[in-house]
């Protein structure tokens, strides 16, 4: 095996280690000699790709980033809506993407920058929402900034109840339930008669955009990027 995609393979395979870990434990709890275990690498291999606990943090919550795009849609307003149903899903079924979540919300975790996943989320969010309005579809006192961030703090409440509640088993239902809640505040009626909010939209959309089940990712297709020089 080539060492560029040795390295990629082991970097991959801490990253889900980790996620693993962070999931269960959470940041304060979680270790490294625990990382190193679930993982099955050595100190150094891990050292080489990453600097500490944190970093490997970071990339955990990098990892919960959208790497699928969304198919485009005539409607910006469907497409909003197919992006949070496919967050909604990868949380169901990919465990760095619920591992990153539970980074972001948990407040032990005082030495992490856990802003990125929210800025991020709402800077998607309002590029959205701006062309929904560019092309009549809000109503007139939408600032879609500001929806934007609602948006995303909403869903970090709802996903917290759903994993307490069900350990996310309900979270597309509930998405459905508080995307058909809040977008009649933002979005024109007739624009959101033709807008599917179902609770299977995500899994839908995951299996349109081609979306690879966890754990079943080409090599080739990891998006990791290391020295090309690397030989962990």
């Amino acid at each position: 095996m080539p060492k560029q995609d040795r390295a990629i393979r082991t970097r991959r395979t801490i990253l889900l280690a980790a996620a693993k870990v962070f999931e269960e434990r959470g940041y304060q709890a979680a270790t490294i000699t625990e990382i190193l275990k679930t993982a099955g690498v050595t100190k150094g291999a891990l050292y080489f790709h990453f600097q500490s606990k944190e970093d490997v943090a970071q990339g955990v919550l990098t990892g919960q980033d959208l790497q699928l795009t969304v198919p485009e849609r005539s409607c910006k307003t469907q497409e909003l809506v197919d992006v949070v149903a496919l967050q909604a899903y990868r949380m169901q079924t990919d465990p760095m993407v619920r591992a990153g979540a539970r980074l972001s919300l948990d407040q032990q975790a005082i030495d992490l920058d856990r802003r990125g996943p929210f800025l991020r989320w709402s800077e998607v969010m309002g590029e959205l929402l701006e062309q929904g309005r560019e092309r009549g579809e809000l109503l007139p006192h939408v600032v879609p900034t500001e929806t934007a961030e609602f948006l995303v703090a909403a869903f970090g409440g709802v996903q917290s109840m759903s994993q307490v509640v069900s350990n996310y088993r309900d979270l597309d239902q509930r998405i459905s339930v508080m995307l058909r809640h809040v977008l009649p505040s933002v979005v024109l009626p007739s624009v959101l008669t033709a807008v599917d909010f179902s609770a299977g939209r995500g899994a839908a959309v995951f299996a349109e955009a081609g979306g690879t089940p966890p754990g079943e990712e080409p090599e080739d297709t990891v998006p990791e990027q290391v020295p090309a020089a690397a030989t962990a």
